[in-house]
């Protein structure tokens, strides 16, 4: 038997709700329909988080697939995920190079320099656990931790579509309509149809978009002249990083958030497919170090394992890693595509936003099933504590300030949540 057993599986699988597990594909036209899925369900954050930084986001889109390709070999294709732009690298981005935005950022290489050192500690880090084994990470965080972290992933990116994919009241109804479709889909769909809940559930509330907006004046009429104008093929913009010392000891200690969500992303996969990943963990975490290293020389963003793309596994019962692996090919295609980046960019702003609210509720849901399927019990004043304070310190962003370095939200959260276990597990039996 070979290192992968992606077998042909039957038609009759797609309606009765089989689960496809990560070393198992479904025939190769959905495989590539579950992968172009994925690429939209990764899109928006992976676009939006180089420009609130003033990365190039065809670079960022090219070095995601790069980078999850990268991912892929290194864990054997054992490990189904997604690498895109990291949201914690924002903060620190922003400080150590002064961006003050919009537009492109003109000291964007010291940024990139701390980036490279922040993959560097963190592939360090992977090859501890690869060496020593998983027990003290068992240890450090189990399933109630665990299963807080990806609930707070979840919550903490519940402000993004809420706060800021709905400036008007019209986007708010557009966001409830593609939720809606998303929601319809999933329930009353059947084969391939329901499996692609997402994309499909993304296009209906697109077209009723347009219907309300281009054909009544609703509201802002989907624009596609960048459409038009976008030439189909074209070299992204690289850029070279620059090493100076103070933004490199800004940026590398991210490398500890990446370590947290990382982890938390491998659990809640583990408790949906029901297969044991930790003995992958260390190789998990030297592909997403090393696809940093790369994307950082390359002028990219940092990048991370995506609670997107687990929202919509959750959803869809397929952890195939061979969707993967389209899904980066794709990827790449596009980085070198500034049409389809008009293309993707010309998607209402609202029905990107009522996407994002299915996927992040699909996220924070992942985290409550880790609970579930561990038994954790709550009537433990211990468990009941290290789950609520975080919950909380996350969705509300609480930040703590070490000089120029903030750790807030998920790092608040995560850390808080391994030191709340810690310190009430002193003494107990």
């Amino acid at each position: 038997m070979g290192l992968f057993n992606w077998t042909e599986k039957p038609s009759t699988t797609l309606d009765n709700g089989g689960v496809i597990a990560p070393d198992e594909r479904l025939p190769w036209p959905q495989t590539t329909a579950m992968g172009v899925q994925h690429v939209i369900a990764m899109f928006g954050a992976t676009v939006l988080a180089p420009l609130l930084m003033g990365f190039n986001p065809n670079v960022a889109i090219l070095m995601s697939g790069i980078g999850t390709l990268i991912f892929f070999f290194i864990t054997g294709g054992r490990v189904p995920s997604y690498l895109g732009s990291s949201f914690a690298f924002i903060g620190v981005v922003i400080a150590a190079s002064g961006y003050a935005g919009p537009g492109p950022n003109t000291n964007l290489g010291v940024a990139l320099g701390g980036i490279i050192f922040c993959g560097a500690l963190y592939t360090l880090i992977g090859v501890l656990v690869q060496a020593t084994g998983t027990g003290w990470i068992e240890r450090l965080m189990p399933p109630v931790v665990t299963g807080t972290v990806v609930a707070v992933i979840g919550l903490n990116l519940a402000a993004i579509p809420i706060k800021n994919m709905a400036p008007t009241g019209f986007d708010a109804w557009m966001q409830a309509i593609t939720f809606i479709s998303v929601a319809l889909v999933a329930v009353y769909a059947r084969g391939m149809t329901q499996r692609l809940l997402i994309l499909v559930g993304l296009v209906v509330a697109s077209v009723i978009y347009a219907v309300l907006t281009n054909g009544l004046g609703l509201g802002q009429p989907i624009n596609v002249s960048g459409i038009a104008q976008a030439p189909w093929f074209g070299m992204p913009t690289f850029t070279a990083p620059v090493f100076q010392a103070q933004a490199i000891l800004l940026i590398a200690p991210v490398a500890l958030i990446l370590v947290a969500e990382n982890l938390g992303h491998i659990k809640a996969v583990s408790a949906m497919t029901g297969r044991d990943l930790n003995p992958y963990l260390g190789r998990a975490f030297i592909g997403d170090g090393v696809a940093t290293m790369v994307s950082g020389a390359a002028g990219g963003t940092g990048v991370t394992t995506y609670a997107e793309n687990i929202g919509v596994m959750a959803a869809t019962k397929i952890y195939s890693t061979a969707m993967f692996v389209v899904a980066a090919v794709i990827a790449i295609v596009l980085g070198f595509s500034p049409k389809f980046g008009a293309l993707i960019q010309a998607i209402p702003l609202a029905v990107m936003g009522g996407v994002s609210i299915v996927v992040f509720g699909l996220i924070a849901i992942a985290g409550a099933k880790i609970w579930v399927d561990n038994k954790v019990d709550f009537s433990d004043n211990k468990n009941l504590l290290v789950a609520a304070i975080p919950i909380i310190l996350g969705t509300g962003e609480y930040t703590l300030k070490f000089g120029q370095f903030g750790l807030g939200g998920i790092g608040t959260a995560t850390f808080g949540a391994i030191f709340l276990y810690w310190l009430l597990s002193r003494g107990k039996a």
